[in-house]
């Protein structure tokens, strides 16, 4: 019988490193993205970006395009909120992540983000994939939520076979029946997939809960599991935020997550 190591061309090997702007993504580090669910102006985004990078954070995210369930619900900024995510990188030397949702923004969006992110309903957008593998940017892959992780290693290949290995797989929550959490985050994935493939992994403990009081034991569980890094949204004031109040955490819950950084990753000796 084919196993998933079989269907699997480039995953072999030693495990993929990633460089950018001085800073790597790879088993032997270990990298937290935080920021705002969704850009709603620019002085809020340089504050929470100037705070973040005060607590040793390098990277921060920041939605400009946003996918929602509902067509009613705010869908971002656009291209202005490209040009706020460019303007607080170049002030502060941070490294930004943003998700990329159609085909037709990659260009530009390419010029304007560090790093792009694929959410979990465009993992199957085969198009968008292979267009993502004819640029310079690492891109984050986000598990389908209701996808297998052989799936979700053959999405990833698409972007590699395309000529982009620069690829970082986020695990942030499947499908289940259970509906106390928006999704169930899957902590077995990440031994699974450091079986399977030589790519990073990182975890999304927001959109896998879709609860702010999870956040931390889900962030110490994945930290335990021996994740690469941790995507979690974050805000000065999460109750008055226009997009997911409800898994976005404050600074203190941040910091608390922060303080068992060593203690943690000492199990994994990544740095």
């Amino acid at each position: 019988m084919e196993t998933i190591s079989n269907k699997l061309k480039h995953q072999n090997g030693e495990p993929v490193e990633i460089n950018i702007k001085g800073k790597k993504i790879g088993r032997d580090h270990f990298t937290f993205i935080a920021g705002p669910c969704t850009i709603e102006n620019y002085e809020d985004l340089l504050k929470i970006v100037k705070h973040l990078q005060k607590m040793g954070i390098n990277f921060f995210r920041g939605g400009a395009y946003k996918m929602r369930t509902s067509p009613y619900n705010f869908k971002g900024l656009g291209k202005t909120g490209l040009e706020f995510i460019k303007k607080v990188a170049d002030e502060t030397g941070m490294i930004s992540v943003s998700e990329i949702v159609s085909v037709e923004d990659v260009d530009e969006m390419s010029e304007y983000v560090d790093i792009l992110q694929v959410g979990t309903r465009n993992m199957h957008n085969y198009r968008l994939l292979w267009k993502l593998g004819k640029v310079d940017n690492p891109i984050i892959l986000k598990r389908g939520m209701s996808s297998t992780i052989e799936e979700w290693l053959l999405a990833a290949e698409h972007v590699i076979e395309a000529g982009n290995s620069q690829v970082i797989l986020c695990e942030r929550g499947i499908r289940t029946f259970e509906n106390f959490t928006r999704h169930t985050l899957d902590i077995s994935a990440i031994p699974a997939v450091k079986s399977l493939s030589n790519l990073p992994i990182i975890v999304d403990p927001s959109h896998s809960s879709g609860r702010r009081e999870m956040i931390k034991s889900l962030s110490w569980a994945a930290m335990a599991a021996g994740a690469d890094g941790l995507l979690i949204e974050t805000h000065f004031s999460p109750d008055n935020t226009i997009c997911d109040s409800e898994q976005t955490i404050n600074f203190k819950i941040l910091s608390e997550i922060l303080e068992k950084k060593e203690e943690l990753l000492g199990l994994w000796e990544k740095k």
